[in-house]
C-alpha cells in the first residue's frame, strides 16, 4: 500500500499557474535529484510550487498557463562549447553539429535516446522537469535499476564519453521556458518524449485523467509554437503510440489509408480508438500536428511506437551510473518487462484475463535507432508523415510463453495466473499492422530472443531486492474510475 497524493499535490511537466499561492514540494519528496541538479547548474531556481487541478473547479483559469516570469521553471546548465565535428558526426552542411533538442530526456526512452544521439554526433539538449521521479514518490514506487540524479548522469556521460549535454530543466506547458530553451540552444530537430505516458495512471481518477490530457495537449501545442515562432525549418520528432489505433478488425496502416466509398476514393488518415484517457491525448496530439503541418508548413514525424522492452542500449551499459530505469508496477511498468520482474521474484505473471491482447513491440535498442534514422531523414515542410515504431507482434500469452521457457533455462520455477482485467479492451482480436518505413530507412531490428530475455531476466535478479510486491498486481480499474482523488494505491 504506497500513499497516492492529489494532482493537486504535485509538480509535473504542465503544472499550471492558478494565480494562487500553494505550497513548495517537500524536499523529501523530490529527494536529491533536483537539489543536486540545482548546485552544479546555472539559471533560475526552479518553482516547486503545487499547482493546477484542485478540487474546486471554480477556478477555469488553471487551464492556461498564465505564469509571470518570476515562476518560470528553469535551470539551463552551461552552454555546450563549440568543437570542430569529428569525422562520423552528424553535421549540416555548414559543417557544425546537428542540434537536436530531446523534450523528456531523463525519461525511460528520452535519456537511452539522449545519449545515443550524442554518441552518434548529434549536438543534444535534454529538456525536462523531473516529474517522472516525482510521480515515483508520490505513488510509493521506485524503478527496479537505481538511477542516480540526472546531474550525475550528464555529468558521467561526459567523464566516459567527452560529449557534453545541455540542460535546461522546465516545464513545457510554460512558453516562457520553452521560448527560452529555444532561442538559447536553436534546435534542428525535437524529439518529444516529454508526455505522461501511462494509460492507468491516466484512469486513476478525475484530478489525473484532466492533467494526461491538458498536460500532453497542450505541452505539444506549445512546442509547435515554439517550432513555428522560433524555429520553422526545425524537424518535430514525436512519440505517439499504436495505442492510437485500438485493434479494429482490419490491417493497421502507417498512418494513413485508401479508401473508396460510392465511387469515389480518397487517402485519409487512419481510424482512432483510443482506449484510454492517455491514447486519447495522443490522438489528439496527432490531429493537432497534421494541421500544424497544413496550416504553418513545419515539419512533422509522428512515431506511432509499440510497446518497449529492455534496459540496456550500448551507451547505458558503458557506467553503473548511466543505466536505464526499469518500471514494472501497475501503473508504469509495460508487459515483457513487469514479467521479467515477476518471474525472478518467484510471483506469477499477471496476465489480464483471456491473454489474447496482442500488440506491436520493440527493443529499447530499436527505440533509440528509430529515433536518429528520424532526425537523419526529416520530412519536408508542410509534410506530416506517420511511421509505426515497432518490430514484432506478440499476445500477451505468447509473451508469458516466452518468460517461461527463458525461466526455465536459469533455473527459475515460472507459473502464471490470470488476473481480472482492469481495463476496457478486447481480450482476443484480430491484429496486423504495417511497419515498413522505418525498414525501408534503415532499421535493422532486435528481434526479441533468448538472449534478451536472458538479459532481462539477469537484470531482474540482479536488482530483486528493490522489488515490493505490494505493486506487482494492477490498481487502477477502468470502470470504477471516479471524481473523487485517489488518496491510496493498492490491489483490490
Amino acid at each position: 500500500m504506497a500513499l497516492l497524493l492529489p494532482v493537486s499535490n504535485m509538480l509535473c511537466s504542465s503544472s499550471i499557474a492558478t494565480g494562487a499561492a500553494a505550497a513548495p514540494v517537500p524536499a523529501a519528496a523530490v529527494g536529491a535529484n533536483l537539489g543536486a541538479f540545482r548546485s552544479t547548474h546555472r539559471g533560475r531556481r526552479a518553482d516547486l510550487s503545487l499547482r493546477g487541478f484542485g478540487a474546486s473547479d471554480s477556478r477555469a483559469q488553471r487551464c492556461f498557463p498564465t505564469r509571470s516570469k518570476s515562476n518560470l521553471i528553469w535551470s539551463a546548465s552551461a552552454s555546450v562549447k563549440e568543437a570542430a565535428p569529428v569525422a562520423g558526426t552528424r553535421s549540416d552542411e555548414g559543417g557544425k553539429k546537428k542540434k537536436v533538442m530531446i523534450i523528456g530526456g531523463d525519461g525511460y526512452c528520452g535519456w537511452a535516446s539522449a545519449l545515443h544521439l550524442s554518441k552518434q554526433g548529434f549536438e543534444v539538449a535534454v529538456v525536462d522537469n523531473m516529474c517522472r521521479r516525482l510521480f515515483d514518490e508520490q505513488l510509493g514506487l521506485q524503478t527496479l535499476t537505481p538511477i542516480v540524479s540526472l546531474s550525475k548522469r550528464v555529468k558521467r556521460w561526459k567523464d566516459v564519453s567527452g560529449k557534453e549535454l545541455a540542460v535546461y530543466v522546465g516545464d513545457i506547458c510554460d512558453f516562457e521556458f520553452l521560448e527560452h530553451a529555444f532561442k538559447t540552444f536553436e534546435p534542428e530537430a525535437v524529439v518529444h518524449f516529454g508526455e505522461q505516458r501511462s494509460a492507468p495512471y491516466s484512469m486513476m481518477d478525475r484530478s489525473r485523467a484532466v492533467f494526461t490530457q491538458h498536460n500532453n495537449v497542450i505541452g505539444t501545442m506549445n512546442v509547435m509554437f515554439a517550432i513555428k515562432e522560433f524555429a520553422p525549418d526545425c524537424h518535430l520528432v514525436k512519440l505517439g503510440t499504436m495505442g492510437e489505433y485500438g485493434t479494429p478488425n482490419i490491417d493497421i496502416e502507417e498512418g494513413f489509408i485508401t479508401i473508396t466509398h460510392n465511387g469515389r476514393t480518397d487517402t485519409l488518415p487512419y481510424p482512432k480508438q483510443g482506449a484510454s484517457f492517455y491514447h486519447l491525448s495522443k490522438v489528439h496530439d496527432s490531429n493537432n500536428i497534421a494541421f500544424a503541418c497544413k496550416a504553418w508548413g513545419i515539419r512533422a514525424t509522428d512515431l506511432n511506437q509499440g510497446v518497449v522492452y529492455g534496459v540496456h542500449t550500448d551507451e547505458t551499459s558503458l557506467h553503473e551510473e548511466l543505466i536505464n530505469r526499469l518500471d514494472y508496477d501497475g501503473v508504469f511498468g509495460t508487459a515483457l518487462n513487469r514479467f521479467c520482474v515477476q518471474a525472478a521474484v518467484g510471483h506469477p505473471l499477471t496476465v489480464y484475463g483471456k491473454g489474447g491482447q496482442t500488440r506491436g513491440y520493440l527493443d529499447i535498442r530499436d527505440t533509440v535507432r528509430c529515433i536518429e534514422i528520424a532526425c537523419n531523414n526529416p520530412a519536408n515542410p508542410g509534410e506530416f508523415r506517420v511511421f509505426n515504431q515497432f518490430t514484432e507482434q506478440f499476445s500477451v500469452n505468447d509473451l508469458a510463453r516466452l518468460v517461461t521457457k527463458a525461466g526455465e533455462k536459469l533455473g527459475i520455477e515460472v507459473q502464471t495466473k490470470s488476473v481480472p482485467n482492469p481495463r476496457v479492451e478486447a481480450e482476443e482480436h484480430y491484429y496486423n499492422a504495417k511497419h515498413t518505413k522505418l525498414v525501408e530507412l534503415g532499421l535493422q531490428p532486435h528481434y526479441l530472443g533468448d538472449a534478451l530475455l536472458d538479459s532481462l531476466l539477469n537484470v531482474a535478479v540482479q536488482y530483486k531486492d528493490r522489488v515490493d510486491m505490494d505493486q506487482i498486481l494492477p490498481a487502477v480499474s477502468w470502470k470504477k474510475i471516479s471524481a473523487v482523488p485517489k488518496t491510496v494505491i493498492k490491489a483490490e
